[in-house]
Formats: structure tokens, C-alpha cells, sequence
């Protein structure tokens, strides 16, 4: 089907997006030709902003407008823990379940051998120097349970070690409201392992 080419050349970078095939590219690109003016403005700025504005917290390396972010400037925060995260999404996920109690590093990645993705292409390097520069006392690695957040979380327990200070690992299991029959054996595993007293 033959559309006109600002059309065509938007439904293109649309399908460039994850999850949007051409059918709904197609239909986005309809939407906003029928909507106002004033919504594509606003949307067309806010894309623009977030090339613009949004940029890495000097200090935890999450993405912010402002440098450090309200997390990071934020006192009611156990200044002594920091949770590292994979990515800025992931602290989301861990700051909605424990909001204003923790601040937060983002390695923006995990090691990652086959994909050529050494301790190098992560911040570990930053974290460590920030554990002493802010004298923290506790370090909760929150990457996620598989081969590669596993890989990141023991090099990082590896190189942190010698700073005497508490490292912790999230724990890992079958998920609450979950039925046991369906879970599988690594993750009885990873229960099991990581049971504590009732």
C-alpha cells in the first residue's frame, strides 16, 4: 500500500521501536495524523527533551534531569546501604516495593563474557570508589537470579571483600502466590538454598 512519504518515513521509524510491528506503526501514524495539533506538539517536544535533558546522576548513574537526582539528595536515605542494580528500570522495580529507604548504583549492564561485556563495561569500577569516599557500611546486590547478574554479583562480592564491609545478595525463590508444582527445579534449588527460620 502506497502512503505518502512522511507518513511511510514515520510508520519506518515507529517499527524501529520494541514491540511495534508495521500494523501498529501504521495505526499510530493514523491516530496522530487525527488528533490535535497541540498533542503532536507536545509529544514531539517531549521526545526531543529526553535527548536533550536526560542524562547519568554523577553519582549513582541513574538517569535524571537533574545532576545529582532527587534520590541521591534525598536525607530521609540510609546513607550507609546503596543497592546495585542492573539498570535504571530495575530500581524503579525496587524503589516501588521500598520507596525512600535505600539509594542506589546502576551498572547500566552485567558481565556478560559472550557478548564481550567485561567488569570493565560496567560501573563496578565506580561503585567501589564510591563505597569509599561515602564510608558505606552495607552493599545489596540486586541483580537478577541468572547466569550473568549471578557472574556480576560474585565478581562484585569478589572485589569488595577486602573493604570489610556487609555484602548482601537478594534472595531468590519460588514467588509468593506461586504454586510449587509448577516451578521449576533451579528455583526449588535457589528456595531451598536460600530458606531462612521461621
Amino acid at each position: 500500500m502506497y502512503y505518502p512519504e512522511p507518513i511511510e518515513r514515520l510508520v519506518e521509524n515507529l517499527t524501529r521501536l520494541p514491540g511495534i510491528g508495521r500494523k501498529t506503526a501504521t495505526r499510530l501514524v493514523f491516530f496522530l495524523l487525527n488528533t490535535k495539533d497541540s498533542y503532536t506538539s507536545e509529544l514531539s517536544k517531549s521526545l526531543l527533551d529526553i535527548k536533550e535533558k536526560i542524562r547519568l546522576c554523577s553519582v549513582c548513574f541513574n538517569i535524571t534531569d537533574v545532576d545529582p537526582c532527587r534520590i541521591c539528595t534525598d536525607e530521609r536515605r540510609d546513607t550507609s546501604i546503596i543497592c546495585v542494580v542492573e539498570e535504571s528500570s530495575h530500581m524503579m522495580v525496587v524503589e516501588s516495593a521500598n520507596p525512600g529507604i535505600y539509594r542506589y548504583h546502576i551498572l547500566h549492564g552485567v558481565i556478560n563474557p559472550i557478548e564481550g561485556i567485561g567488569p570493565d563495561e560496567v560501573r563496578i569500577k565506580e561503585l567501589k570508589e564510591r563505597i569509599v569516599r561515602e564510608r558505606i557500611g552495607e552493599v545489596i546486590i540486586a541483580t537478577n537470579p541468572n547466569i550473568e547478574g549471578n557472574t556480576t554479583a560474585h565478581y562484585i562480592g569478589e572485589i569488595l571483600k577486602p573493604l570489610d564491609i556487609r555484602i548482601t545478595r537478594i534472595a531468590s525463590g519460588i514467588p509468593i502466590g506461586g504454586d510449587i508444582v509448577y516451578v521449576d527445579p533451579l528455583t526449588i534449588k535457589s528456595s531451598l538454598e536460600n530458606r531462612k527460620t521461621l
